[in-house]
């Protein structure tokens, strides 16, 4: 196997280990609840908030620190951190420890996102980019929609720990051949540390917006609470940008919004994401609510999903290569439109798996497979070689808004009624929008020019 598709695998790994977690622990709650009865479940929530807040607040500074410092020595560290905190998680007899292991987890996880793909970027020419962004974003596609059925096999096999421990066995295989297969690199015309007023400016911004939209259904949305939070995130989004315009080594150059192909794909991985993650919980919720399916059983009724996405992302990757990201991005979004408006007028309260669930699940599978890999590659191809981590940091940031967004939005919307079925059709349809707002977001692309660069260009290598 030639060298720049080693790289791409073992970076690969460790985000899918990363991203497994954002859904695979959903699974497992309600086993971890009856391991704490007496915890009230507003503490136990936070097994669930801790993680998605923390990640989403530090992707973009810990891409920064590593465009700084050196992302092999930031991806490495990020596993370590990561499986500590597993295994810290695993072992875990109070609800406290398992929450600040799962807040320790987050930031190995933000760690570990944004520098996985700058380190692959630079072992494939312009012309070959697409096709690997699409394989890496395929890769925690299939993570995040794979963990209800793996969570499930775990959780019925052997309980909640060993959704955790499940990351040993991922991340310590990726994690020694990384050692010596992947290349230190950083950038080199930066001097001193980047603003870090403005990165926890940014972090508690970011916090501040995925809180609110977390815990918006349980304290309301018009509570002092969640407007005091959305208010706090407009000033210091505004204190951030202000700050970033004037500092000399901002968290994010703001240059770097004024690249149209940078811009548009993060919108569009925005609203995506809202929908994507939506989509996944969605899901789950009506086989088991409705249909009366087991967590294991459903989950597997999932797994068509996956597969169509993984099946999907390789081609997505060669035509983006060959056409560009937006010839790929309309047909992907439209086809997840599809699949959510398929789930929606198709199924029933009777269990009609074949003819009244697969169809809509294959369709929105193979749209994502299309879908995030030319939002996910359009974000990265026209950046300087030096903003690769912090640019896909950002993309990183963009999505897992969406993601609090998304599932917040659909926890208000089947809170809206007392009937299960109503509210999942209700859901699939809103979901079935954003996949239409998406496809103009996809044709907003533009032709994109993928910027020539080397290793030698802006690395200094340590080579294995």
């Amino acid at each position: 196997m030639a060298r720049q598709w080693k790289v791409l695998l073992v970076t690969s790994v460790a985000v899918f280990m990363a991203l497994l977690d954002v859904t695979i622990v959903n699974i497992a709650f309600p086993d971890i609840r009856r391991s704490f009865p007496d915890e009230p479940l507003a503490d136990l929530s936070w097994i669930l908030n801790a993680y998605n807040v923390v990640f989403a607040a530090a992707l973009v500074p810990a891409g920064r620190l590593a465009d700084r410092f050196g992302r092999r020595r930031f991806f490495l560290a990020g596993i370590v951190v990561f499986l500590v905190a597993s295994a810290g998680c695993a072992v875990a007899g109070a609800v406290s420890v398992l929450v600040a292991a799962r807040v320790i987890q987050a930031l190995g996880a933000a760690v570990l996102v944004p520098t996985s793909l700058s380190l692959v970027l630079p072992e494939f020419p312009p012309a070959k980019r697409a096709t690997a962004t699409a394989l890496w974003t395929a890769t925690g596609a299939v993570a995040a929609a794979t963990g209800p059925s793996l969570g499930g096999l775990l959780v019925d096999w052997q309980g909640w720990r060993w959704v955790f421990l499940v990351n040993l066995v991922i991340g310590v295989p990726a994690l020694l051949p990384a050692t010596r297969l992947l290349r230190e690199s950083k950038d080199e015309r930066a001097t001193g540390w980047p603003d870090l007023i403005g990165a926890t400016l940014f972090a508690a911004g970011v916090a501040a917006l995925a809180l609110a939209m977390v815990k918006g259904e349980d304290w309301g949305w018009g509570s002092a609470r969640v407007v005091g939070l959305l208010i706090a995130f407009v000033a210091l989004l505004g204190v951030f940008l202000i700050r970033s315009h004037r500092h000399p080594a901002p968290v994010i150059d703001l240059s770097l919004f004024r690249i149209r192909s940078f811009s548009v794909a993060n919108v569009g991985a925005f609203v995506f994401g809202i929908g994507f993650f939506a989509q996944l919980l969605n899901g789950v919720l009506f086989l088991t609510g409705v249909w009366g399916f087991s967590a294991l059983k459903a989950g597997f009724a999932l797994t068509p999903g996956p597969i169509a996405a993984a099946v999907c992302a390789p081609l997505a990757g060669r035509l983006a290569d060959r056409f560009g990201q937006r010839v790929i991005a309309i047909p992907g979004c439209a086809l997840f439109a599809a699949g959510a408006l398929t789930l929606a007028v198709s199924t029933t309260a009777e269990v009609r798996y074949a003819a009244g669930f697969l169809p809509g699940v294959v369709l929105a599978g193979a749209g994502i497979g299309f879908a995030l890999p030319a939002f996910g590659s359009a974000a990265v191809a026209e950046l300087p070689a030096a903003r690769f981590a912090t640019g896909s940091a950002v993309a990183a940031c963009f999505r897992q808004i969406g993601a609090v967004v998304g599932i917040a939005g659909l926890v208000a919307v089947l809170g809206s009624t007392d009937e299960p079925l109503a509210a999942a059709h209700k859901a699939w349809a809103l979901i079935s929008v954003t996949g239409v707002v998406s496809v103009v977001a996809g044709a907003a692309l533009g032709r994109i020019r993928p910027r020539v660069t080397t290793l030698s260009a802006q690395s200094s290598t340590t080579a294995a």
